[in-house]
């Protein structure tokens, strides 16, 4: 665990580092030199040399990525892939209990009685309208 927080410390300041040494770096032109406005000839501008500040952005940049890939490693070590995983499982519902009918008490309609007799299904009562006013 404190392999993580050292490689996540890093990390931050390796991102920081990129971040001001990209602000320092002198702009290439206007916008419309980058896409084909300026008189330049070349697809980006003219080349110039790699300067101080151009190498340390690469580095920088190596270093960030190789930092992402070293946090997205370590920090899945000791897990088992599951967000679940740690936490129970809901209880199981308790059976809902189950008496035999007491003697002489009518079966529920559809359902062999203790003596062996099926009782017939129960009809609903006619609806109809009735005769009162």
């Amino acid at each position: 665990m404190v392999l993580y927080y050292l490689v996540s410390t890093i990390y931050v300041l390796v991102c920081l580092v990129l971040l001001m040494v990209i602000l320092l770096q002198q702009g290439k032109g206007d916008m419309a030199a980058a896409f084909g406005g300026g008189s330049s000839n070349s697809a980006f501008g003219a080349r110039t040399g790699a300067t101080l500040l151009s190498k340390v952005t690469a580095g920088l940049a190596a270093a960030f990525m190789l930092g992402s890939l070293a946090l997205g490693i370590v920090g899945q070590r000791g897990t088992s892939g599951s967000i679940m995983s740690g936490t129970p499982g809901p209880a199981p519902a308790p059976a809902p209990a189950q008496s035999a009918p007491a003697a002489g008490a009518p079966a529920p309609s559809g359902t062999t009685a203790p003596t062996g007799s099926t009782t017939p299904p129960a009809t609903p009562a006619p609806s109809g309208p009735t005769g009162s006013k």
